[in-house]
């Protein structure tokens, strides 16, 4: 799933990333080799910001990240993912990592012209779908369904109410 997701978001060197929810870390990673290969003059690179809900996923994330030598290039952040990240807004590409009711519009907002976003969207226990959103340069927005998926629920105020 990481590598579809990956393939999807059309990820190039010295893109600006969101990711809602860093679970490990790892895909975090796998998108930073991508956006800031070490190869790649740092003035070039790109930057990942996750941000996770859950403080202690957020606090292991950080670890692994900093371990495996990725805290120049990843930026961890604990809060509600579900309104995004307004502080280094806007992003080339935002990935969500959990199935949420909708499309949050804060994270529409956040997106660049010219960007694309993965969101699974659906219900908890029913089917989700993996939407691909695309902003044009004029700021219209168009949704693409890439197929079933199954995700965790999004949490936080826009994701899923229980």
């Amino acid at each position: 799933m990481v590598a579809i997701m990956n393939e999807a978001l059309q990820l190039e060197v010295g893109q600006r990333v969101l990711e809602v929810g860093a679970g490990s870390g790892w895909h975090a990673a796998t998108i930073a080799e991508i956006i800031a290969p070490l190869d790649t003059p740092r003035s070039e690179w790109g930057h990942v910001y996750t941000v996770e809900i859950v403080k202690a996923l957020a606090d292991n994330a950080k670890k692994n990240l900093m371990i495996a030598g990725y805290a120049d290039r990843v930026t961890i952040i604990n809060a509600d993912g579900s309104k995004g990240y307004d502080e280094k807004a806007p992003y080339d590409r935002i990935l969500v990592t959990a199935a949420a009711p909708d499309v949050p519009n804060p994270l529409i907002d956040q997106l660049k012209p010219d960007g694309i976003m993965l969101i699974p969207v659906g219900s908890v226990s029913l089917f989700q779908s993996l939407i691909r959103v695309t902003k044009s340069a004029d700021g219209k927005i168009r949704q693409e369904n890439l197929g079933g998926v199954a995700f965790v629920p999004l949490t936080g105020e826009y994701g899923q109410r229980f």
